[in-house]
């Protein structure tokens, strides 16, 4: 079983270095990208099955035993992690694909884009998996390399501007991580997170209060929390649709995830609980404020984005059962939702020629599926019930007022504030961009059926199945959450629970108790 444990880092390598030996051959690069993306997809599917099952795996790397060498631990919580970004990508792979067909390759050259996009995947696969801090990092920095290129693709001035500042506070971030992780082992000797588990619990109280604040620094820069997600805003919109969707669903989670991580096996007992409350809170505030502000649809979803991140770290700074499982709940149920709508974004750029709210119009009567495909999505992010959105704020809005500290109630009411204001975004952007006129009934012109000049269209836009579909098929997952929101709420609370317990995980690394 435990062989399973090491392919979702090794599958997409290979297929990276595999891709870029067939550069001028793109139709063989498309079938190598799908085939071992659907293969991590059924891997990290019989992780999950296994996990759940038998508890945790894992593989010590070379043969070297720990905490000698690096181990790869997938537990329940890393293998849902798995799943869920192995749908994403592999979703977000075809929708690229359908594009380059569309556009000739243009915005996503394929020599250059499906080698990046892999090696991406393989980032996010081995933070989830990594065992020890130091290759915890390497993922984020592979994370970083990859998502460099990506975001550049074209080499417009706009998309270089953005990756420059994205680089330099990912590098800024880095810096901070690997200072952290410099400290850490000079403290205890170590950085297996097992190990670790035990030997950060002896450390004077202030020494182990700067190490934990250093590493928050440093993943709060990269899950993008108040007042450290400035550059998000203005760096994920002017990527190819696409690469966007892709950012904006996962890789802040492997943040989210990274604090999730370590603040329950390496820093338990919620010392730092006030700070994660006061930041989810300023986090849900000030994002949905500067999302109710834009007059871009992709700088709207991206303020929206930097907004619900603080839902899940209200849920993590509870440190409670209840509030930790509703946080999982909700990185599951955003990763799937958020990317759905910039892939809607996408199409609805593709139709209109523009995402600016005034250069739309109509889109709901030119093109139902695609008002279908924004609208359903939207009014889950919006927590409308009986969406998944819904049920994943009721659990933390709960958890908070089981809680029932002042900080906590605050909480409860910074969110049902946030939830109603995304719903007025939603709502502004549905009225203008799909219910009302088109611009150029607006404007005294014809605006018959089939005209659409909000981008300098003059005829109805025939959107590329394949991009239409894997947009579809995220919503239908999406959708599909609520069905399963019961069992999905007993596997967030069963891994809540062994995070907090600790036991499970420590013991799976060292059997014997850790040295």
């Amino acid at each position: 079983m435990t062989a399973l444990v090491p392919l979702p880092v090794v599958m997409p390598l290979l297929g990276a270095a595999l891709t870029l030996m067939l550069a001028r051959r793109p139709n063989a690069q498309r079938v190598v990208s799908l085939t071992v993306l659907g293969a991590g997809l059924l891997v990290a599917a019989a992780l999950l099955v296994l996990t759940s099952l038998h508890g945790p795996l894992v593989v010590e790397v070379g043969g070297w035993t720990a905490p000698l060498g690096i181990v790869l631990v997938a537990d329940k919580f890393a293998a849902l992690m798995l799943v869920v970004s192995a749908a994403v990508t592999l979703a977000v792979l075809v929708y690229s694909i359908g594009q380059g067909l569309a556009d000739g390759d243009e915005e996503t050259p394929l020599s250059v884009y499906h080698p990046t996009y892999l090696v991406l995947t393989a980032g996010v696969t081995t933070a989830f998996l990594s065992g020890d801090l130091f290759n915890l990092y390497v993922g984020f920095e592979i994370l970083l390399v990859s998502s460099y290129v990506l975001l550049t693709l074209g080499g417009t001035e706009n998309r270089i501007r953005a990756g420059t500042t994205y680089v330099v506070v990912s590098l800024l971030s880095s810096i901070i991580f690997l200072t952290a992780i410099g400290l850490v082992y000079a403290a205890t000797g170590t950085l297996n997170l097992a190990q670790l588990a035990g030997r950060l619990d002896v450390l004077p109280e202030n020494l182990r209060l700067m190490l934990q604040g250093m590493l928050l620094l440093a993943f709060g820069v990269k899950a993008a929390i108040f007042p450290l997600s400035a550059w998000l805003p203005d760096s994920y919109p002017t990527a190819p649709a696409p690469v966007t969707a892709v950012f904006a669903g996962l890789l802040t989670k492997v943040g989210v995830y990274a604090i999730i991580r370590t603040e329950t096996l390496l820093f338990p007992g919620g010392r730092t609980g006030g700070l994660l409350l006061a930041a989810a809170l300023l986090t849900m505030l000030v994002g949905i404020l500067g999302a109710i502000a834009q007059s871009d649809i992709k700088r709207l979803l991206s303020f929206t984005l930097v907004s619900h991140i603080g839902y899940m770290l209200f849920g993590v700074g509870l440190t409670t059962v209840l509030g930790l499982a509703a946080a999982i709940f909700y990185v599951v149920h955003h990763i799937l939702i958020q990317t759905t709508l910039f892939l809607a974004v996408g199409l609805v750029e593709r139709h209109g020629g523009s995402t600016v709210l005034d250069r739309l119009g109509g889109l709901a009567r030119v093109s139902p599926l695609l008002g279908v495909l924004f609208l359903v999505p939207a009014l889950n992010l919006a927590g409308i019930p009986p969406f998944s959105g819904f049920l994943g704020k009721t659990g933390l809005l709960q958890a908070g007022a089981a809680q029932g500290h002042p900080m906590a109630w605050a909480l409860v009411a910074g969110g049902l504030l946030t939830s109603l204001l995304t719903l007025y975004a939603v709502a502004r952007v549905w009225n203008l961009a799909f219910w009302r006129a088109p611009r150029a009934e607006r404007e005294g012109g014809d605006g018959g059926d089939g005209l659409f000049s909000g981008g300098g269209r003059s005829s109805v836009v025939t959107l590329p199945s394949l991009m239409v579909t894997s947009t579809a098929a995220l919503v239908v997952l999406g959708v599909g959450l609520t069905a399963v929101a019961g069992p999905l709420f007993d596997l967030s609370g069963a891994i809540a629970g062994d995070l907090l317990d600790r036991v499970p995980y420590v013991r799976a690394v060292f059997p014997g108790g850790a040295p």
